[in-house]
């Protein structure tokens, strides 16, 4: 095993799990007996998981039960085979909490995530892994994304907006410092969107697309979709980014004011339209969907360089 722990960001978001270099759908399927396949399936204490595939329902406690847990383990199996590294370790876990919920959940979560520090033993993909999470450090999200950004460091002020499955996480900033008093979680994130979309889509046209043809078209892809309903979805996003700035406007934050900065899986879906908003707001996109993932661990990174110097003298 490894001397030093490995320390790995890891982002549990509502829609998408991300790490430094992965990403996949928080979805997790508990079968009863081995699948057909190895591909995505986790296996621990006799049970087998198959990961990304169906999103689960929302969980807004994701410590009420394993399913973040053993997602966060598929996520680890993930960036080590990406890292090429031994799969006998030990780990330092850097994640995050909205700022909203920071001081209530966060020593909750980070034992969640601990499990008093014993090595567990699991499998992915038929690869046998052995992981020691030897502590868990927690960061605000997008605060750790923001930092990463050093022309935006230069702003007085700045909002930023991490759009995620479920939620839309808003905080100002003012010389760096994340101001506690504009803290606010919106219910406006991006499983919000996609669900309107279909919704008209439906009364509209009488058409069910799917999330991910709906995710298609927002990406700017080509698929194979009615042009009416094509249009349908790039009306309803244009609706969703105006009335999240109204949203946000309500809040407390001024988007003329100051520079929007989205983040998140939703901000990379909907880079195309935040720009249309014009005058409405100064958005900046961060459309990096593992970027909170990146800012935890070089933040993590950093201080543990920090600790060295002090220790060394």
């Amino acid at each position: 095993m490894n001397e030093q722990p490995v320390v790995f960001g890891i982002d549990h978001g509502y829609y998408n799990m991300k790490s430094k270099n992965c990403v996949f759908a928080s979805g997790l399927t508990a079968y009863a007996h081995e699948p057909y396949t190895k591909e995505n399936v986790l296996e621990i204490g006799g049970k087998f998981y198959v990961v990304g595939s169906a999103r689960q329902a929302l969980q807004k406690d994701k410590t009420a039960g394993e399913d973040y847990y053993l997602l966060t383990l598929a996520a680890i199996a993930k960036e080590i085979e990406h890292r090429k590294i031994e799969r006998n370790l030990s780990v330092h876990l850097a994640a995050g909490l909205p700022l909203t919920s920071f001081g209530r959940d966060k020593q909750k979560f980070k034992n969640y995530l601990f499990r008093d520090g014993q090595p567990v033993q699991f499998s992915y993909e038929g690869r046998s892994y052995t992981v020691t999470i030897t502590d868990v450090s927690l960061f605000p999200q997008g605060y750790a994304a923001i930092l990463m950004q050093r022309d935006l460091l230069e702003e007085p002020s700045v909002i930023a907006a991490d759009i995620g499955g479920w939620t839309v996480d808003l905080m100002r900033l003012d010389r760096q410092i994340p101001n506690a008093a504009s803290c606010r979680s919106l219910e406006q994130g991006l499983i919000v969107c996609l669900n309107n979309i279909a919704e008209q889509a439906r009364r509209q046209l009488g058409i069910s697309p799917t999330a991910a043809q709906i995710e298609s078209v927002l990406r700017g892809e080509n698929p194979s979709l009615p042009q009416r309903l094509k249009e349908l979805i790039h009306i309803e996003a244009k609706t969703y980014v105006q009335n999240l700035l109204s949203a946000i406007m309500e809040s407390g934050l001024d988007v003329r004011a100051m520079p929007t900065v989205f983040m998140g899986g939703g901000a990379s879906l909907l880079k195309r339209y935040a720009p249309a908003a014009g005058e409405l707001c100064r958005a900046v996109i961060l459309d990096d969907v593992c970027l909170n993932a990146k800012g935890y661990e070089a933040l993590q990174k950093q201080l543990n360089e920090q600790a060295k110097q002090v220790q060394n003298g």
